[in-house]
């Protein structure tokens, strides 16, 4: 789809707000994860910093894209999965605050990775047992708020991929979209 034909659409300040409180609720657990790690590194910690001044209130500014990019190179140069997606899922909650009005499935990865991030690191956690995977994406859709759920349906579904994170996300996805129903 050519970028003059993408539906564009509001996004309010407290509509962002309500994205990332809830990848900050995901993202959140997983930072033990990733300082296990890397003890050193603390660019995952201030990306949720940032994420969780944005959703209680601050104007969003260059800082939290800055303080997602970081966590998203340290994501990058972290030694396991369990650790990649913990300072993944950091970076996705101060990207929170940009989300782009436009409906492109990419989008919902936005919104739903660090969800899905969760989970595939409960199966990891488990022995790589789906249950708990499926446990952890059924508790991000109880917690989703029906202000998140409206937000997520001005998008369009999340795409399929190839990796576990990726089908994760796409449960969740679904799930949600069937609950507004």
């Amino acid at each position: 789809m050519a970028p003059d034909r993408d539906l564009r659409f509001e996004l309010t300040p407290g509509e962002l707000r309500e994205v990332a409180r809830f990848v900050l609720a995901s993202a959140e657990p997983l930072l033990p994860v990733f300082e296990d790690a890397c003890p050193e590194d603390p660019r995952p910690r201030a990306a949720l910093d940032a994420a969780r001044v944005f959703a209680d209130g601050a104007p969003r500014g260059r800082h939290h894209r800055v303080a997602s990019m970081d966590a998203h190179r340290a994501a990058a140069a972290a030694p396991s999965e369990p650790a990649r997606l913990a300072a993944q899922a950091a970076g996705d909650a101060a990207s929170a605050a940009y989300l782009h009005p436009i409906a492109r499935a990419h989008q919902v990865g936005h919104i739903l990775r660090a969800s899905a991030n969760a989970a595939r690191i409960a199966e990891l956690a488990s022995g790589d047992d789906p249950l708990a995977g499926q446990a952890a994406v059924d508790a991000a859709a109880a917690r989703a708020t029906p202000v998140l759920v409206d937000v997520l349906r001005r998008y369009p579904a999340a795409p399929p991929g190839r990796s576990r994170v990726a089908e994760l996300m796409v449960v969740l996805d679904a799930a949600l979209r069937e609950r507004a129903r």
